[in-house]
Formats: structure tokens, C-alpha cells, sequence
């Protein structure tokens, strides 16, 4: 068994005699490290690194994204695929933080009641997502889910352009056109024929959604609208390497 030096017990123990002193010398410590790690962040123009495909959500997808949180789904669905095998091979590629760079605020989550959703997008058809919002147990025999038919309600896009431009100013690039343009384009999503030229320029990659049977978007409309491009807009083929993980 080692025996600490002499010396070094007597320096150890001036500190544990003063403890104003030793508070002092921990408050100095912590800030170096603390000013160590945030003082580089000031000299970069973004932390997160620019990722291809990434692209501010549609009105109908932002809508859908409202009713997401309104309902509290991210208590038990997390949208964060962590960097460890079991994870990577269950939910597909790890999470990118650009990802969430139009998040505001972002549903990374830290509860898994239900499965993460952040690669749900494209996994099943929209009727599939209907029915299981409706009736969960009609899909999935044993789901805990509960079900959600009020959603099948109209939606109240009135104030679909005011979120648009609230997420601008904290940084969303959502242009003036777009905003102007945000209740046409809201319905233009579930009416290809409707769409303008311009639809695709303000949002690519944008996947058109046929409507409910209420003719008018609904709530269950915009919802699944958002789950459908969760994970969709990178191409991981680029990030895809899994003989990193361990």
C-alpha cells in the first residue's frame, strides 16, 4: 500500500484546515476550465458544422411540429439516435447536430417510452400513421400509446405565418416570400396540383401528403406532415461509417 510524501500531505492539509481558501482555489479551477471551453466558441462562426439537405421545415411540417409538442409527445419519444451500436442498428445512423439546427426547441428527449423517432421519416406509409394516431392498437397489438382521434380537426393555420416569422428571428432562415407565402404553401403540400413552381425552390426535398377525408388540413394532416420527414433530408450513405463503433 503507498504512503502519500510528507510533503504533499502538508500542502493537502492547509487546504482542508482553510476551507474559504480551498472554495477559492476550486472557483479557479472551474473557471479556467469553464473559460478553456467557451472561449473558443466566440471565434467560430457556427458550432455546427453545415450538413447538405438540412432545410427549414414547411409551414405544414412546422404546424405538424406544434401539435407534436402541444401533445407532449417527446415525454415519450426521444428524436436523439446515440453513437453506440445497439442504437445505431435498432434506430439507423447516429444523430448529426445539424439535424436539429431549426429546432426551437429541439426534442432530443431522454425517455424512451415508445421507440426515437428520428429516423421514422419514410418508414411508413401515411395511412399507416393515420391509423395508428387514431387507434394505436389497430397497428401495433399491445401498444401503451394513447390514441389521438380529436386531431382529425381542422387546423387552425391562421397563425401559421406569425411562426414562421417568430422561428426567423431566432435564426430560421425563413425568407420574406416564404413567410408570405406560408397559408398557400401549407395547403400546396397536400395538393401537388396546387403548388406552385416556386414550392419546391423555398423547400426541397418537400414530399407531398394526400389530404383526409375532411377536405381541409387537419391536425392529423400536419402531424403526420412532420413525422413523415423526421431523418429525411440527409443523405447518412456520407456519414456512414459504422466500423467506428464499438
Amino acid at each position: 500500500m503507498a504512503i502519500a510524501q510528507p510533503g504533499l500531505w502538508k500542502r493537502h492539509e492547509f487546504f482542508e484546515r482553510n476551507s474559504i481558501l480551498l472554495l477559492i482555489g476550486i472557483l479557479i479551477v472551474v473557471a479556467i476550465g469553464g473559460l478553456i471551453e467557451i472561449v473558443p466558441l466566440f471565434y467560430l462562426k457556427s458550432t455546427i458544422e453545415a450538413v447538405e439537405g438540412v432545410r427549414p421545415y414547411t409551414p405544414l411540417e412546422l404546424a405538424g411540429r406544434t401539435v407534436y409538442v402541444r401533445e407532449g409527445c417527446y415525454l415519450c419519444h426521444s428524436q436523439m439516435v446515440r453513437p453506440m451500436r445497439d442504437e445505431v442498428e435498432r434506430y439507423g445512423h447516429f444523430s448529426l447536430a445539424a439535424e436539429s439546427l431549426y429546432d426551437h426547441p429541439f426534442q432530443w428527449g431522454s425517455k424512451r417510452t415508445g421507440p426515437d423517432l428520428a429516423r421514422v421519416g419514410g418508414k411508413y406509409s401515411d395511412a399507416w400513421h393515420r391509423e395508428h394516431l387514431k387507434d394505436p392498437r389497430a397497428v401495433v397489438p399491445g401498444s401503451i400509446m394513447p390514441a389521438y382521434p380529436f386531431l382529425d380537426r381542422p387546423l387552425d393555420a391562421e397563425a401559421i405565418a406569425d411562426d414562421l416569422t417568430a422561428n426567423a428571428r431566432l435564426g430560421v432562415p425563413y425568407s420574406r416570400d416564404m413567410i408570405l407565402r406560408a397559408d398557400s404553401d401549407l395547403t400546396a403540400q397536400l395538393d401537388p396540383d396546387g403548388a406552385d413552381a416556386g414550392f419546391a425552390q423555398r423547400y426541397p426535398g418537400a414530399v407531398a401528403h394526400a389530404p383526409g377525408e375532411k377536405g381541409c388540413p387537419t391536425e392529423l394532416d400536419a402531424l403526420v406532415a412532420y413525422l413523415q420527414v423526421l431523418g429525411t433530408m440527409v443523405d447518412f450513405k456520407l456519414y456512414d461509417d459504422r466500423s467506428n463503433l464499438r
